[in-house]
């Protein structure tokens, strides 16, 4: 039998992770990119099976966050490239809300911020995933035109940068976000 418990964070809950997340990125300013990476897939690889499901659906979100900045064919721009290695620093504080050790809630925080996170990167994420289907859809029709891989890229990665930054201008409007704090 499982068991649904369902919560709402406000306004004043969400100020709370805000501060979380900028005390996070404070300390992991002496980190480079490959070190919050590596956090990053750490926290994702060590709790790989050993977590509720409601953590592990979170977990693929934050895989693919981290994919997202290795995958040198989206070749995520400058300033969006910077705003998720804000994000993934959290993933690099030893001192959780909720310590991991602790049986089913451990990770609980952990897979509220990666939510918010994954939320606040919504239209990146988005885009970066039809990227990489539309890259699996032409590699399987590889050979039908005469147009190079790095041509068909370029073409789908301009159209879903501009997309991305669209929808994100239209979705926060001038509202206060997580994005903000990056």
């Amino acid at each position: 039998m499982a068991f649904e418990i369902k919560f709402t964070l406000e306004e004043s809950d969400l100020g709370y992770f805000r501060d979380v997340m900028t005390k996070a990125q404070k300390v992991a300013k002496n980190l480079d990119e490959q070190q919050i990476l590596s956090n990053a897939k750490k926290l994702s690889k060590d709790v790989q099976g050993t977590v509720p499901e409601f953590v592990s659906e979170r977990l693929g979100k934050l895989t693919t966050m981290i994919a997202l900045l290795e995958d040198e064919e989206w070749q995520a721009p400058a300033d969006e490239r910077a705003d998720v290695l804000a994000a993934l620093a959290y993933f690099s504080e030893t001192d959780d809300l909720i310590p991991d050790h602790i049986p089913v809630l451990g990770f609980l925080d952990d897979a509220i911020m990666i939510e918010l996170v994954a939320d606040e990167f919504k239209d990146d994420l988005e885009a970066f995933e039809e990227f990489c289907a539309y890259r699996e859809r032409e590699q399987e029709r590889a050979g039908e035109e005469p147009i190079t891989r790095e041509q068909w890229l370029t073409d789908k990665r301009r159209e879903l940068h501009s997309r991305m930054r669209s929808r994100r201008k239209e979705r926060y409007n001038g509202r206060s976000s997580f994005r903000a704090l990056l």
